[in-house]
């Protein structure tokens, strides 16, 4: 097999800077939202009553169980036809993007609480502080040490997640990829060129994921 690579297909700068730019965008926006929805479930999850418990867990547990790309699908294609009201697909993209970020923070959040030793709770309560007083000042400064690392790790999959947003058209750097594969017939540059960007962008996120991994263990 000789096949003559031609990188001058991906010599396209302003159309990989624009997807690159709505790529890094939806990333952030999704990840702000989503970790805020995350905080809020969370401490619902928490909650000894079930009115507010179940209906955070019903969330959770579904935005978790299914897949993100199905998530988009069904609220561009599969919610105007229930209820009648379109989305357009950038808004149908970022609501799913969110919702499953939301989904995966409110676990991280819950998760973190409960790990501190019960003896931090009863000290606390021993010395008279009122719930808050003792979420602000002894559970969550210790439970969010252990919560960085794991939501670093969430970000660098939303980041990846992204890459779904081509199904509904939002012009992303795979959505580029796409177009540009369908009128050059080089899909192995393409494609290789899109993972050097994504790989160029996370691996110094990763390596901070690690770093921080280590400074919570000390």
């Amino acid at each position: 097999m000789h096949y003559q690579f031609d990188w001058r297909v991906v010599a396209e700068p302003s159309a990989w800077l624009h997807a690159l730019a709505i790529t890094l965008g939806y990333a952030a926006g999704t990840i702000v939202v989503g970790m805020a929805i995350g905080v809020i479930c969370g401490s619902l999850l928490l909650s000894r009553r079930w009115w507010l418990r179940g209906p955070a867990a019903a969330y959770v547990q579904f935005f978790r169980c299914t897949p993100s790309m199905v998530q988009i699908i069904w609220f561009y294609y599969a919610l105007p036809i229930l209820t009648g009201f379109t989305l357009s697909s950038w808004v149908a993209a970022g609501l799913g993007l969110t919702l499953y970020m939301g989904a995966f923070c409110s676990e991280i959040f819950r998760g973190g609480i409960i790990s501190i030793e019960r003896g931090q709770w009863n000290a606390a309560r021993a010395l008279g502080m009122a719930h808050m007083r003792m979420m602000r000042h002894v559970i969550l400064p210790q439970a969010m040490r252990r919560m960085v690392p794991p939501f670093v790790n969430q970000c660098i999959l939303q980041l990846k997640n992204t890459s779904l947003l081509y199904v509904v058209a939002v012009p992303d750097l795979m959505y580029t990829s796409y177009e540009l594969t369908s009128q050059t017939y080089r899909p192995l540059e393409v494609y290789t060129f899109v993972a050097l960007v994504y790989l160029v962008i996370l691996f110094p996120v990763t390596m901070m994921a690690k770093r921080l991994e280590v400074k919570v263990q000390r």
